[in-house]
């Protein structure tokens, strides 16, 4: 199953973080938001539909994500986990531990934010770049 989630840049996009990735329907952002690298997001976790979000919760799920920006794509792969929560309103993390809260989608992912290429993360630092954040379950 496949899903894509649209998102802009935003100026303050500095995507360091050593343990996650995150995307937010929001439109602000200040510095200390590391490891977020879109706004304006049309998904949150809450959004995603519940066939996905029912494969999300399966243990055994493989999760990849694909960022795709400009002439560039980053692919992180993940794990789902039952205990996953998927309720939050705003935002949607994927994580390199087993952490868990609403904003969870996927743990145990093999890159951070701080892996993606900096060429891309030099685009998504202007506000009309468009990115698409897919995620698939096998």
């Amino acid at each position: 199953m496949r899903f894509d989630i649209e998102f802009t840049g935003h100026e303050n996009i500095r995507s360091n973080h050593t343990k996650t990735i995150e995307i937010t329907k929001e439109s602000h952002l200040t510095p200390s938001g590391d490891c977020i690298i879109g706004v304006n997001a049309t998904a949150s976790c809450a959004d995603l539909p519940d066939l996905l979000k029912k494969k999300l919760q399966n243990t055994n799920s493989k999760v990849i994500f694909s960022i795709k920006v400009g002439p560039y794509e980053f692919i992180v792969n993940g794990m789902g986990n039952e205990n996953l929560i998927l309720t939050h309103m705003e935002d949607i993390v994927i994580r390199k531990s087993d952490f868990i809260c609403p904003r969870t989608l996927a743990v145990k992912c093999d890159k951070t934010s701080d892996l993606i290429p900096r060429e891309m993360i030099s685009l998504l630092q202007n506000p009309k770049t468009r990115g698409t954040f897919t995620i698939t379950v096998e």
